[in-house]
């Protein structure tokens, strides 16, 4: 049993990472700031659900206010700091650029003032793949430069990885930063792709396809992804983990026990066949407005998954078509819990 602290807790990847550590017995403190980003009675209804196991306990407050962060923890130690908690959104970072300086620089590092003070047994945070920006040597791996974010979002992801390294090197705390990949699945957030489709396919209203259906994904199923999350938890970066196949570029640092890894399949789908498993799965065909690429988007994500593999013997394997039914199985559950009450 291990006391872990999981910031976003009430997030779409947090609920499923806080759910996964409490039904394995785990101690789990949740602090989310419960922001109206989108419904927040969504986010209640993982609290809820969360509320349930007597080895959590949640703090509502923002990760912009240390004295909070700090109060929620108190003295007790902790064995793992899970840094989730971030104002996400590619899109959304164009109209509210200030919210991305305040959550994901600002809160990051009271985390990492945390845990200089508190010296947990690892320290994760979530980035993204969102931090290739330009790169187009595919697949992406962790090795590969990522210094041409397109985004806001994706430069502040970047400037929290550097600043988590500084505070590994300078302090000795154990850190691993994972990069996501469109992670999709139940209780999922209405501003992903696989929400709004489904969505607006059961509304039988129009779905905005942006780069005219030409992008690609490499999808990965949030079960998955807490699978990997939970396998990382118990390898702390040091040199006794160190890597050392030569098909394997380990991204153990040299100056730090900070380890970076791509967390995905490594299978990238078409933007247009992920549509078309939504449509199988719903029984219907969706209208379809086919525009421009957006301003920060990239055209393909394509995850080099093997660091993780020789890390954890774990690659995510879910394929669209069981996620993407999962998906729809619960939207259509959640939503008709939401008319009923």
């Amino acid at each position: 049993m291990s006391r872990f602290l999981v910031t976003g807790s009430a997030g779409f990847i947090g609920f499923h990472l806080a759910r996964r550590l409490l039904a394995e017995g785990h101690d789990v403190v949740g602090y989310d700031g419960m922001t109206d980003y989108y419904d927040v009675r969504l986010k209640h209804a993982r609290v809820a659900m969360l509320r349930d196991y007597p080895r959590y306990r949640h703090v509502t407050a923002m990760l912009e206010d240390a004295r909070a962060l700090a109060a929620a923890v108190g003295e007790a130690p902790l064995d793992v700091i899970v840094h989730l908690a971030a104002q996400a959104g590619v899109r959304y970072s164009l109209e509210a650029p200030r919210t991305y300086i305040d959550s994901n620089l600002l809160g990051s590092w009271n985390v990492l003032e945390l845990a200089r003070r508190l010296q947990p047994g690892h320290l994760m945070m979530a980035s993204t793949s969102s931090v290739y920006g330009a790169n187009r040597v595919i697949p992406f791996a962790e090795s590969h430069r990522a210094d041409e974010p397109l985004s806001l979002y994706a430069a502040t992801k970047k400037a929290m990885e550097a600043m988590a390294h500084s505070y590994s090197h300078l302090f000795g705390i154990p850190t691993t930063m994972f990069r996501f990949f469109t992670v999709y699945g139940p209780w999922g957030r209405p501003d992903m792709a696989l929400f709004k489709f489904t969505d607006a396919m059961l509304a039988g209203r129009p779905s905005d396809v942006y780069g005219h259906g030409e992008q690609a994904r490499d999808f990965t199923y949030v079960d998955d992804l807490v699978e990997a999350v939970v396998r990382l938890a118990e390898i702390p970066p040091n040199e006794s983990n160190r890597v050392g196949s030569r098909d394997v570029t380990d991204t153990l640092s040299a100056s730090a026990p900070y380890r970076v890894v791509n967390i995905a399949g490594g299978s990238p789908t078409p933007l247009m066949a992920f549509i078309r498993t939504i449509e199988k799965a719903i029984g219907t065909t969706a209208k379809l407005n086919m525009m421009d690429m957006q301003p920060g988007d990239v055209p393909q994500t394509f995850a080099d998954p093997k660091l993780l593999e020789a890390l954890t013997g774990y690659v995510p394997a879910t394929t669209v078509e069981v996620g993407v039914s999962a998906f729809v199985d619960w939207y259509r559950a959640y939503h008709a819990m939401e008319k009923a009450a």
